[in-house]
C-alpha cells in the first residue's frame, strides 16, 4: 500500500500536484501562499510561488512592481536609491535631490567626487582657479569676489609685496609710511628685533625700537646720565643746554625736587634757594 503524501496544513493529498517544502514539511501551493507569502509593497497583493520575490530592508515586491517611483522604469538588477521609502532610479534621484554644480549648474551624480565650500558644491573638474583655470582639487585656495584662486595666482594678482623682501604678503603684515611690510621684515634698524606689536619711533625714515632710539639719539640726563626719551608724554627739564628727568631735577645737597621752583647753580650742580644762599 502506497503511503499518503498530504499537505501539512490542509491535509489534502499532494499526489500529482505542485507543492512547496518548508522546514521539511510539504504544503500545497494555496496553503503555502496563504501562510507564508510576502505582500508586495506596490500592489499590496501576495507574492506567489511562481513570482520572483525582490526584497530590500524587509520590504518585498513582485518583479514587475519593482520600479522607479518617478519614471516607472524597472529597477531589477539596477542601482537605485530611496527617499521617504520610495524607490528611485539613480537618474531620478540625482535630478531631484543631488547637489547642482555651482559652475556648470548640472547635477553632481552620486558616487562622483564633489568639492564643497561655503554651502556651494562643484564637480571636481569645475572647481578651478579663476586665473589659471586649473582644477584646485585638495590644494589651498583663497576666495575673492565670489571667485576662487589657487595661492600662486592670488599672490600674483592681488597680494601686496613687502617693501623689504619684495615677496607677497598673504596674511597679516604691517603698514609703515603707507608701505606694506611682512611682520618678520619690519625690524629695528639698530638691534634687528621685530617691531610689530611694540612701540617704536623713526629717524631719517629708519624705524627704531625705543631702546635703540634712546641710546643713539636721545639726550642724556645731567644727573643720572641715562637717555631722556621724551616719548609717550614723559616730561623733562631743560636749562642751558642741559636736560634732566623730572625725577632727577633735585637739589644736589638736600635732594628736594626743584620742578616748578626757583633754583641756583653752582658749576654743574643745581641747588634750592635754601642750600644756595651761602654761595
Amino acid at each position: 500500500m502506497t503511503e499518503r503524501y498530504d499537505c501539512h496544513y490542509c491535509k489534502e493529498s499532494l499526489f500529482g500536484k505542485k507543492y512547496v517544502l518548508r522546514e521539511e514539511n510539504p504544503y500545497c501551493v494555496k496553503c503555502y501562499e496563504s501562510l507564508y507569502s510576502n505582500t508586495c509593497e506596490e500592489c499590496k497583493k501576495p507574492i506567489g510561488c511562481n513570482s520572483r520575490d525582490l526584497s530590500y530592508k524587509d520590504r518585498h515586491w513582485h518583479e514587475d512592481c519593482f520600479h522607479c517611483f518617478q519614471c516607472k522604469r524597472s529597477l531589477v538588477d539596477k542601482p537605485f536609491s530611496t527617499k521617504d521609502e520610495q524607490l528611485l532610479c539613480t537618474e531620478c534621484y540625482s535630478n531631484e535631490y543631488s547637489s547642482k554644480c555651482h559652475e556648470c549648474k548640472k547635477t553632481i551624480m552620486p558616487g562622483s567626487r564633489k568639492m564643497e565650500h561655503k554651502g556651494n558644491s562643484w564637480h571636481e573638474t569645475c572647481f578651478t582657479c579663476q586665473r589659471c583655470q586649473q582644477p584646485i582639487g585638495t590644494k589651498s585656495f583663497i576666495p575673492k569676489d565670489n571667485h576662487n584662486y589657487c595661492v600662486p595666482c592670488y599672490e600674483k594678482q592681488f597680494a601686496m609685496q613687502c617693501v623689504h623682501c619684495k615677496k607677497p604678503i598673504t596674511t597679516g603684515g604691517v603698514t609703515y609710511h603707507d608701505q606694506p611690510w611682512h611682520k618678520d621684515c619690519f625690524l629695528c634698524t639698530g638691534c634687528k628685533q621685530q617691531l610689530s606689536g611694540q612701540r617704536f619711533t623713526s629717524r631719517d625714515d629708519f624705524a627704531y625700537c625705543l631702546n635703540c632710539f634712546c641710546n643713539l639719539y636721545a639726550k642724556k640726563c645731567a644727573s643720572c646720565t641715562t637717555p631722556i626719551s621724551g616719548l609717550g608724554g614723559s616730561k623733562y627739564i631743560s636749562f642751558e643746554e642741559r636736560q634732566w628727568h623730572n625725577d632727577c631735577f633735585n637739589c644736589k645737597k638736600c635732594s628736594v625736587s626743584l620742578v616748578g621752583r626757583g633754583f641756583l647753580t653752582e658749576r654743574d650742580d643745581i641747588l634750592c634757594p635754601e642750600c644756595g644762599k651761602d654761595i
